[in-house]
């Protein structure tokens, strides 16, 4: 054998190949003056409106809040007088203040839970019946949802009366329990709870018509998929149901945060127009100082603390948005 023939040869590198040319850019379309004005002109009525409607009274509020304001100045007796942080200082020292502070939150808390938990149980109560029966069911939600507010108030003012209500009638049919004669606004946590059940009742048919929406749109395949994996039904509401209205179930809760912390009718109306000092939340409060102590400044201050605690709330929300919207 020959050296030729056990001598490997050598290999010879692929030819380089050119780099493609490079694809040119498409010139990125500018958006016309008109194009970009166009939404905030369709904007411009609705914009409008809430200025003229919640603009100026929140300025007014802001305005009142730094001022010396009574009834000397109410009919131009006297000018107002600027008094700084003033109002804001015997507000935030007054001990009555955060006792409806705590009042308040405890109350919107409690409120909240409920009305979430009821809303959801008859959600998901309303995927399991037939038709008919879930077509009755929205028809007495619709109704009980646009029922007025104080019609209402006074049907349960009557339920719970002491002397003809049928509530404690119907307790008192029970073994052991005479509830004959009961008064439920005898003390603040009682009455309370009582316009607590009313704020929960009137709040129910939103949660449940909106998460009885969302509901429909949770994949059967995934709920399929979590049983035969072995999840039961809490297993499956935790991991598969929850999570997809995780946006709806934080927007109701909220939207709940906000409209529960601003009851007012329901307590005033239950009250006879005179919510006693361990009925007052933070609305009738500030209604209190200033239509009743006639000190506009300081039941304006008190407003505005209050709006100032909703927007705490706002941001939690808007936080909860965002992650969310990060996560899909």
């Amino acid at each position: 054998m020959s050296a030729a023939d056990t001598t490997t040869p050598a290999k010879v590198p692929p030819p380089r190949q050119a780099p493609p040319p490079a694809v040119p850019k498409a010139p990125r379309a500018r958006r016309s003056p008109g194009r970009v004005a166009l939404p905030w002109m369709l904007l411009a009525p609705c914009l409008l409106i809430l200025a003229l409607v919640l603009g100026y009274p929140l300025v007014r509020l802001v305005t009142l809040s730094f001022q010396k304001f009574g009834q000397s100045q109410l009919w131009g007796f006297q000018p107002a007088e600027s008094v700084g942080f003033d109002n804001f200082s015997k507000v935030l020292g007054d001990g009555e203040f955060w006792a409806v502070v705590v009042r308040t939150l405890v109350f919107a808390a409690g409120s909240v839970i409920f009305t979430m938990v009821v809303g959801m149980l008859i959600a998901l109560l309303l995927q399991r019946v037939s038709g008919w029966v879930k077509t009755l069911i929205n028809i007495a939600l619709v109704a009980s949802w646009g029922m007025p507010i104080i019609v209402a108030t006074t049907v349960f003012k009557w339920l719970f009366d002491s002397d003809y209500g049928i509530f404690n009638a119907l307790l008192s049919k029970l073994p052991g329990v005479d509830m004959i004669g009961h008064n439920w606004f005898a003390s603040g946590p009682q009455g309370l709870a009582v316009i607590m059940l009313l704020v929960v009742w009137g709040a129910v048919p939103f949660v449940v018509i909106t998460l009885s929406a969302g509901l429909t749109q949770v994949p059967k395949e995934l709920e399929e998929a979590a049983r035969l994996d072995g999840a039961g039904s809490w297993g499956v509401f935790r991991y598969v149901t929850l999570p997809i209205l995780k946006p709806i179930v934080v927007m109701l809760t909220t939207l709940s945060v906000i409209w529960d912390m601003g009851v007012f009718p329901q307590v005033f109306v239950m009250r006879g127009g005179h919510p006693e000092a361990e009925f007052q939340l933070l609305t009738t409060y500030s209604y209190d100082r200033a239509f009743v102590v006639n000190d506009y400044a300081q039941g304006s201050a008190i407003a505005l603390l209050t709006v100032l605690l909703l927007l705490g709330v706002v941001a939690v929300y808007m936080r909860q948005m965002l992650k969310i919207g990060e996560v899909e």
